[in-house]
């Protein structure tokens, strides 16, 4: 396997300071950076300690080394790099990972994937960099993933995506968004069987009561057991499916925004609410299904000053 060349790890503030008078020491050259409490780098290393968590990310050739050798016994008080595997063995068992993107976006549709991985898989998968996709700013990176999972040998992986038209159809049938979550999810699932039918276990992070889920799966998810829990993203299987969801939500938005020749905004913003209101102008009200989720409260505010 190549050597690891980035490294993400959630850290204190009194251990960010305790490691910036380390780097400090052994001659790291130390500079600000938007949103860090500090940046800092020497020959072919350089990391950021980001505000926000406080977390740590760590790049370069002599990344695994640091980890190793300083960040881990000087700082961290853990030895975990290399031994994913001691602490967390049910994350190379043969198991389904299922996660979304777009559920929180006005425009463009909801993307459900799932990813099976089994030992080899999910190393390759770490190895190559693969987590969870909100980590991730930069499409470009994003895609980047993806076309490397697609490449993992003997990877199998599904993607539903809901565009907004069938989205609110279903949406209005169902009255709910977990409950049409749950039918993505359990149609990802069934699809995954049909490649990986021995498979033991599926995991998804939990977006409602479990029991949602457990009544939406089909013949054969019913048959294996289902994990439901927060912060699945942490594994393998389920990072890579965020990636491969995420990249199919960021081409859509692209390619509309292409179309259009004004940009759809991601989230829920003003930003948003002007660009749909620039499509209700431009192509009429009883076009704004086409690109958006319309129970949001922005359609309303949108068909409202039409």
């Amino acid at each position: 396997m190549p050597a690891l060349t980035s490294y993400t790890h959630a850290i204190t503030a009194p251990q960010a300071a305790k490691l910036r008078g380390v780097l400090e020491a052994r001659g790291f050259e130390i500079e600000a950076k938007p949103y860090c409490l500090y940046a800092a780098s020497k020959g072919k290393l350089s990391l950021a300690v980001y505000e926000k968590g406080p977390k740590i990310v760590v790049q370069g050739k002599e990344t695994e080394d640091f980890v190793t050798h300083t960040l881990e016994p000087e700082i961290l008080g853990v030895a975990e790099l290399g031994y994913e595997e001691v602490h967390h063995p049910e994350m190379f068992q043969p198991h389904l990972g299922i996660d979304e993107s777009g559920k929180g976006d006005f425009f463009g549709p909801l993307v459900i994937a799932g990813v099976y991985v089994d030992a080899d898989i999910a190393r390759r998968l770490k190895t190559a960099g693969v987590m969870d996709s909100k980590r991730i700013s930069s499409d470009t990176r994003i895609a980047q993933l993806a076309a490397a999972i697609r490449a993992v040998p003997g990877i199998a992986y599904e993607v539903v995506s809901i565009g907004p038209d069938r989205y609110n159809e279903l949406y209005e049938k169902m009255g709910n968004l977990n409950h049409l979550l749950a039918w993505g999810h359990a149609k990802v699932i069934e699809l995954l069987l049909e490649k990986r039918p021995d498979c033991p276990r599926a995991l998804s992070d939990q977006f409602a009561n479990p029991a949602v889920l457990e009544r939406a799966l089909q013949e054969r998810g019913r048959r294996i057991d289902l994990v439901q829990r927060t912060k699945a993203e942490s594994d393998p299987a389920v990072a890579a499916a965020s990636i491969l969801a995420r990249e199919k939500f960021v081409t859509w938005l692209a390619s509309e925004t292409g179309r259009l020749g004004f940009e759809l905004p991601k989230g829920v913003s003003t930003a948003v609410k002007n660009a749909a209101r620039r499509i209700a102008d431009a192509e009429g009200t009883h076009m704004l299904p086409r690109y958006a989720k319309m129970h949001f409260r922005t359609a309303g505010e949108v068909l409202s000053s039409a």
